[in-house]
């Protein structure tokens, strides 16, 4: 994607809406979606159901919110979620759940495909005690994102739910790639959500929408979390304007465009593992993010990004000696070939350092 005169492979949130869309946009029927009267807003969160098999849907302006409000709405105060330890909603979240909500946060090992072992999940369950907070929820992330947007398939998820059911605990999955996931699994939403109680997707990802996330779950439950989303300042106006994107989107984006994303990461992939200095595991490349590491010993992170951005290539570094590209709405074969000479420049300017 263009930005400004650079391939910008930081983030599919840097994704701008398509003409449809714009126009979408512009001739969006409104109302006030605070009194449930915005047409285009209701439409949206009855097709965000329908598409998540669940009974009702909650328009947020984001996928942080939408979590938040997941949490909020199925735990009280002083009780505790079980979540992966590499998890969207405990690093990048501003830990909002103890913050805002006062509730636990028990982190779990998360395995490289995203999963979170069974057992370990099975024993982080609190026995009744006085001395614990008492269990109440299981968070997931799908696709996940910082392990390689791993999808987690539905096997794994419907034994996590049964789990969950013998102790009595809910499910929410953060969603915020559902699509992907579907797509790369070559299954639908709905089954992937099957087994979770409630369910985050984000539109402005993936999806490309200028902004906004959809929550899904029973209908008291989203009736719960559309007063929470008035608690934390996310109730709308005339939000159509918002949803009229959103529902392009989901027509015009799946199952296509992730389809090409998909495409063009695993080409992306395939090039920078031959790339002498870099490493990529192209087996934990399976939807539009592409994790890869410097094998050169004590090379700055922030190197590699200054030489490369100077050569009009953005991306990530999330962590140490490793980086992030992510493929999305707006970047074609062109510009993936020509970041992967622009990396081969980077990498030989480092070695020859």
């Amino acid at each position: 994607m263009s930005s400004g005169n650079f391939i910008d492979l930081r983030s599919d949130t840097l994704t701008m809406p398509s003409p449809a869309m714009r126009r979408a946009i512009a001739e969006a029927d409104l109302g006030d979606d605070v009194f449930q009267e915005d047409p285009t807003v209701n439409e949206l969160e009855k097709k965000a159901a329908e598409i998540t098999g669940k009974e009702a849907a909650l328009l947020v302006p984001s996928g942080t919110m939408a979590n938040l409000a997941a949490v909020l709405s199925h735990c009280d105060r002083g009780t505790e979620v079980l979540l992966g330890d590499r998890s969207h909603t405990f690093i990048y979240e501003a830990g909002g759940i103890s913050a805002v909500g006062g509730i636990h946060s028990h982190q779990l090992p998360n395995n490289d495909d995203g999963t979170i072992d069974l057992e370990r999940i099975s024993r982080g369950i609190r026995q009744e005690n006085v001395h614990f907070p008492e269990t109440r929820l299981i968070c997931l992330e799908n696709t996940h994102n910082i392990c390689s947007g791993s999808p987690l398939p539905l096997d794994y998820l419907e034994s996590v739910s049964n789990l969950a059911r013998e102790a009595q605990l809910m499910i929410h999955v953060d969603g915020a790639r559902i699509f992907n996931a579907s797509v790369a699994l070559d299954t639908t939403v709905a089954a992937l959500a099957a087994p979770a109680d409630s369910i985050s997707f984000c539109m402005s990802k993936g999806l490309a929408a200028p902004v906004g996330s959809l929550l899904c779950g029973t209908e008291p439950f989203i009736y719960k979390a559309r007063r929470i989303r008035k608690v934390l300042g996310g109730g709308m106006r005339q939000a159509g304007i918002i949803a009229a994107a959103g529902l392009v989107a989901l027509e015009e984006m799946v199952p296509g465009q992730l389809l090409q994303d998909h495409k063009l990461a695993a080409v992306l992939a395939a090039g920078l593992s031959t790339i002498p200095g870099l490493s990529c595991n192209l087996n934990l490349v399976r939807t539009n993010l592409v994790f890869f590491e410097t094998t050169y010993p004590h090379v700055s992170p922030s190197t590699v990004v200054k030489i490369a951005e100077s050569e009009g290539l953005r991306f990530l570094a999330s962590g140490e000696n490793r980086f992030r590209m992510v493929t999305h709405y707006g970047v074609d074969a062109a510009d993936i070939d020509r970041a992967v000479e622009i990396m081969v420049y980077v990498m030989r300017t480092i070695s020859r350092a």
